[in-house]
């Protein structure tokens, strides 16, 4: 991944994740003063994605850095420059969060209440 897109990405989460926040506070004021229960399954889902996107971007993570461990590991053997891989972990971390955040950001805003 290009240090570009992984700006473009982080910056997309940057702004997208506040949104999708603002969606599911709306949703429990709304619910609060019509006096209705709101949706336990949406509240549950909010924490199992949390706890799943943080396992899926510590495996991302041990992944790449393997990858890199191993590339750099074959670059100091053969006499070549070691690469920088900074990108590619951090892409690898961010990548889980920013699927379900775009996820939700559709879903929440075509929900009608």
């Amino acid at each position: 991944m290009t240090p570009r897109r992984l700006r473009v990405d982080t910056a997309t989460l940057w702004f997208e994740a506040p949104f999708v926040i603002a969606l599911r506070l709306q949703e429990m004021q709304l619910a609060a003063m019509t006096g209705k229960t709101h949706d336990v399954a949406e509240l549950q889902r909010m924490v199992s994605e949390k706890v799943a996107a943080a396992a899926e971007s510590g495996m991302a993570v041990n992944v790449a850095l393997w990858k890199a461990t191993l590339d750099s590991t074959m670059r100091l053997m053969t006499g070549a420059s070691g690469s920088g891989y900074g990108a590619a972990i951090a892409a690898a971390a961010l990548k889980p969060y920013g699927k379900r955040v775009r996820s939700n950001a559709r879903r929440l805003s075509r929900k009608k209440p």
